[in-house]
Formats: C-alpha cells, structure tokens, sequence
C-alpha cells in the first residue's frame, strides 16, 4: 500500500510522500501515535521505519545498528524503553544476581579496576587476573607475569593495576610494570623498571598510553605507529606524587596531570614544567580528569584561614580556575568527573557524605549522608549515585529524591564503584596486605578468608517473569556451602534433594 501512495492528503492539500515525511520528522512520539490514527495513509506515513529509526537513536538505543537491520523500527524502540524500565526498577528493588569474583591462591586483595565489564584485580602473591562479567561463567585467565632475575625469590606484591579496551597493566613492589594486550595473549607485550617505588599509575582511557610516578620522577610510554614502545616524555617534579591521570581523547602527544602534595601539574611534552595550581600548604586529596577539565579537591584549615575545603575545577585548555565548590569541614576523600553527566560531579567527603554538585551555578544539587565513615568511592548517572565507605558499605541512592535506595556491607573499605546500565562491581580491597597471626598458608587457603578481600559483580538484567533466564547463582554446583536471596527466587540443585 505505501508503494501506491505518491500523494498524502494535507487538509485541503496534496503532498508527495517525501515532504510529507520530512513534516513528520518534527514529531514525537505521542503525536506520531495522534497522527496514525487520522487515516489509513496518515497511519502509514506515521509509522514510517525512517522516522522511528531516527527516534530510536534520538533516545540512545541502537547507535551501533543501521536502519536495515531492523524490520520493524517501532517495535526496537518499544522493546529498548521496556528493557530500560526493567533495569530501573531492578536497581532500585535489588532485583538480579550477586556473584563474588574471588581467587583463592590469590592471597590478599591489591588492587582492582574495571572497563566495560572487564574486572582487572592484583594480589600480594604478585599474580594478576581478569574477570570478563559480560559472559555467564566469568571466566578468570591469569596474566603472565615476566620472571625475575634467575626466576628465584617470591613475586613482589601487585601495587596498581589498570585497564581500558585493549591493554591491561600492573605495578609491582619492586618498581616494575607489566603491559598486556587484551587482543594477544597472556603473555606482557611490553615491560620497563624503576628504581623506586612506583607511587601512582595511570593508562589513558580510550588509548595505549601508560603513565607512572616514581620518586620524583613521571614518565609515560606510548607505541609508535609500528607498534614498538617507546619514552616519549619523562618529567621531573618537585615533590611526591599523590595522584595522576592521563587527559582522554587528546590527539597528539599525550597529557597527564599529576598531584604533588599541594601543587597540580599539567605535564606536556612542549611545556613539562607548567604548574596548574598551587598553594601552600593546602594538599591535594582527590584527583579527577574528563576530556578537557580537571577536578580535584583542596584540604584547607578553616579554623585558621576561615576556609572550608573546596573541589577546584580546572579548564585545561585555558589553565584557569572555571568553579569552586564544595564547603566542608571535612576534607573531600575522592571525587568522579569523567564518568558523570555534562555539568555535573560527585564527590565523597569524610564527613560521610555524597554530595552531587552543578558546575554552572558552583551550588550542590544534592547531599545525602548514609555512612558511617568516610567514603572512599563514588560514581553516579542521570538518575542515581553509588558510593561506597571506609567501613565497607556500598550504597546505592536515587539523586531526584536524595534517599538511599538499598546497601551492602562488607568488611574491608569500598575503593572501586563502577557501573553501567545493568551491572555494578565493586571491590573491597584490605588496608593491611601482611595480616599478623592470619596464618595464610598452601595447605589451607580458606582458613582466613576474611583478610583477603572481595570482589562483588551485581547483575540487573535479570527478568524474574522471564522463564529462559536462568540466573548465575541458579547454575550453583553442589560444593558450594552458601548462597544468598535478595530478592531472587533462589534454586539451587541440592535443594530439590
């Protein structure tokens, strides 16, 4: 029928199909259901796969898909907005799977990152594994690490792991670090040394570029276009790095920023010794870097000065101060810019607080309090925040009503928050590597359990109605001893016995 119609009736008109198309590309959704019910030639016009594909990426779904790809572009988008409502109400009731990512000869808990997915955790017996949470068996290769001089002597413990799309790197004790492709093996692809203790690593988020701080001393590595690694700029600083990132997306040679106590550096190779901020004796205790702004909290002493401590954000482009925000008297323990919505950032404080601030007018649009000590992680999205505390509470809140939605404990602090649409990960990672009297040995490697540390995977995509999905904690073996319900309809195989 829509072959036949070359002429679309406007009123006291006629149009050709293609203007009237273009008239309908100004329409929404409900005046696109209004308008299908005027005629049978309107009703085809209104339900035109252009337009509804064009809605459908409007709205986020299915950017990757061309318009051929589906058959029905109403229905895509139908089924998209009624994942989303699904995942919505998952999060907010705890609906869905908890599994725990733990490796057991691993010893203590390090260190932990995450990209899309992907889990990177270290540990103190020096080995380094990788979870893949988007398949249901999470599997966990082990990365190789490169032997020591004559291969005697134990690995030195994991200090930082990091790790993007395609590479995944590690810094040892010992001032080592190890660079593997995700795409080639388990076997490190690049590796070099220092000889102090390495205080900060940093790996570019979209890119192949690893910086790290060692003594007084930064230095970045980065491939050339036939692949062999090479020191393109070695920077030299004043004082001791506390924190470092690398700037995403930046074309060229690459730029790190790096806090030394109370001065902020932004490292370029054209110009190494610029100074970003600087003021004494107010350090820096938290560090955040987006594509072309930084964020970073200051501790000042307010009962001397009569200054609160504040979040600093940074153009750097320009170098200069764009906002001020934030006016605690506790210090601001860790803050996320990259990963928060267009002018807006969160930040922990260790007065136990979440604050969630707008950058255009400098205020806090939200505040909420819910930990018993400080926090130590906080991540967020257009409708919620996930933070997580220094007595290993993870708590997940609802920005728009500023109330804790639910919460879960463990017993080493929170220091890694990360989530995306349908799954959270976080890791408890211990403060004390080298336990007295835990007693951790080859023969029984779950005797002390509770020193290790946890890494927990959170799986919201679950549909209870639906009946082909089976849940990972479903596919228990029978030599698992426990198992949890949060609101899941919990079946294992040693219950039907």
């Amino acid at each position: 029928f829509q072959n036949e119609i070359n002429e679309v009736p406007f009123f006291d008109m006629q149009l050709p199909y293609e203007l009237a198309l273009k008239i309908f590309q100004y329409l929404g959704k409900a005046e696109l259901g209004r308008c299908a019910q005027v005629s049978r030639t309107w009703k085809v016009l209104a339900e035109d796969e252009v337009l509804w594909y064009r809605l459908c990426q409007e709205e986020g779904y299915l950017l990757d898909m061309s318009i051929s790809d589906h058959s029905c572009w109403k229905l895509a988008l139908k089924n998209c907005r009624a994942r989303e409502h699904m995942l919505k109400t998952n999060w907010k009731n705890r609906v869905g799977a908890v599994s725990q990512l733990r490796y057991e000869p691993g010893r203590v808990l390090c260190d932990v990152h995450c990209c899309d997915g992907v889990v990177m955790a270290g540990y103190t017996s020096g080995e380094v594994r990788l979870w893949d949470t988007r398949t249901w068996d999470y599997t966990a290769p082990v990365l190789a690490a490169v032997a020591g001089p004559g291969g005697a002597g134990a690995p030195p413990h994991v200090s930082f792991v990091r790790i993007n799309s395609s590479l995944a790197v590690a810094a040892y004790e010992d001032g080592t670090v190890s660079v593997w492709s995700l795409l080639l093996g388990q076997e490190p692809i690049h590796h070099f040394q220092h000889n102090q203790h390495i205080q900060a690593l940093a790996l570019a988020p979209g890119g192949s570029t690893v910086a790290t701080a060692s003594g007084f001393q930064v230095r970045v590595e980065s491939p050339d276009d036939r692949g062999f690694w090479q020191t393109p700029a070695t920077f030299e600083i004043q004082k001791l790095v506390n924190f470092l990132n690398l700037v995403p997306d930046v074309t060229g040679s690459p730029v790190a920023v790096a806090a030394a106590e109370d001065i902020v550096y932004l490292l370029k190779a054209e110009d190494p010794g610029r100074i970003l901020h600087s003021v004494y004796g107010q350090p820096v205790t938290c560090l955040d870097v987006a594509a072309h702004e930084a964020a970073f909290g200051i501790k000042t002493f307010g009962w001397l000065w009569n200054e609160p401590n504040q979040i600093l954000l940074y153009n750097l482009e320009t170098n200069q101060c764009v906002t001020k925000v934030g006016s605690s008297i506790g210090e601001f323990s860790c803050v996320n810019l990259h990963s928060s919505p267009p002018n807006m950032l969160v930040a922990g404080n260790k007065d136990r607080r979440v604050r969630v601030f707008d950058v255009r007018c400098g205020a806090a649009a939200c505040s909420v309090y819910g930990h018993q000590l400080g926090v130590t992680a906080v991540r967020m999205d257009d409708w919620k925040m996930v933070s997580g505390g220094e007595e290993g509470l993870v708590c997940v809140w609802d920005q728009r009503m500023a109330t804790k939605l639910w919460e879960m404990h463990a017993r080493h602090p929170v220091r890694l928050v990360w989530f995306n649409s349908h799954s959270l990960i976080t890791a408890n990672i211990p403060e004390e590597k080298n336990p007295r009297g835990s007693s951790i040995t080859e023969d029984d490697p779950s005797l002390h359990r509770k020193y290790r540390g946890v890494i927990y995977s959170y799986e919201f995509s679950v549909d209870q109605l639906a009946v082909d999905s089976v849940l990972p904690i479903c596919r228990s073996s029978y030599d698992e001893l426990t198992g949890y319900n949060y609101n899941i309809g919990l079946a294992v195989p040693y219950d039907s016995i």
